[in-house]
């Protein structure tokens, strides 16, 4: 089963509206239909296509270009990542997302190796599969938009880049609750907030606040701007980025 056959937005222009085009890889295909009406839920996805062996991938890739491809491993003609290295020497830079039940080592291993973006276990739930498309959104969406100054950039643009991995303790001596407080104030400021205003609305000490605003800057999940005054040393001011921070993610905005 296949639906390979351009639909009329296709092509890549304007009409597209910033959409992620979402090709979607499974032998089977009640299960296929189901995946493309959970990804139809997530915006900005898209389903460009289906595809159920792994020729018939190959080909869907090359005439309908997505920006990601659901790929499931058990195909009837090769297993899943065999199709990977294939597309790569087509000249084909989508990415790749495994929704399969193959639970072995070798398998995820061997996912990893060919960087693909996350791998999800059959059978999930729609919110399994939300939570990842969303993340990948946001990575996209940052690595899309970086700007490399420094090697600091590079690190901060791999490490969004990079599949998910055991995220690493705080540093020493600093407490998940306040990393918590302060982040939670850091995105919910108006605008950029320095060391003391931080330690002003969270009640911790200004050598704190400092201390873990220059942690986020680190982890990639706060910018930071230099505000001259008349005299003396520059005032550094943080902004939120938004980023998972060593085992924290920033908690989301309060909602109405």
């Amino acid at each position: 089963m296949t639906d390979t056959e351009p639909e009329p937005e296709a092509t890549p222009g304007p009409g597209d509206g910033g959409a992620i085009r979402v090709l979607v890889v499974d032998d089977d295909f009640m299960v296929a239909r189901v995946h493309r009406a959970f990804v139809g839920r997530v915006e900005p996805f898209r389903v460009v296509g289906v595809a159920g062996t792994g020729e018939e991938a190959l080909a869907a890739v090359a005439a309908l270009r997505p920006d990601l491809v659901l790929l499931d491993l058990y195909l009837p003609d090769v297993f899943g990542l065999d199709v990977i290295p294939r597309l790569r020497a087509a000249g084909h830079d989508c990415d790749v997302m495994v929704v399969s039940a193959a639970r072995e080592a070798d398998a995820v291993r061997g996912a990893v190796r060919h960087g693909v973006v996350d791998y999800l276990l059959k059978p999930f739930e729609f919110d399994d599969l939300r939570v990842r498309l969303e993340r990948y959104a946001a990575e996209r969406g940052r690595l899309l938009g970086t700007v490399v100054r420094s090697q600091a950039d590079v690190d901060r643009a791999l490490a969004k880049a990079a599949p998910a991995a055991a995220a690493p303790a705080l540093p020493k001596g600093m407490s998940v609750e306040t990393a918590e407080l302060v982040g939670r104030t850091l995105r919910e400021a108006d605008g950029t907030l320095s060391a003391s205003e931080c330690a002003a609305l969270t009640g911790v000490s200004r050598v704190s606040a400092r201390r873990y605003l220059e942690y986020f800057h680190t982890v990639g999940a706060a910018d930071v701007s230099l505000r001259y005054g008349a005299a003396g040393r520059p005032e550094r001011r943080y902004r939120f980025r938004g980023a998972v921070t060593g085992g924290l993610a920033l908690p989301p905005a309060a909602r109405p």
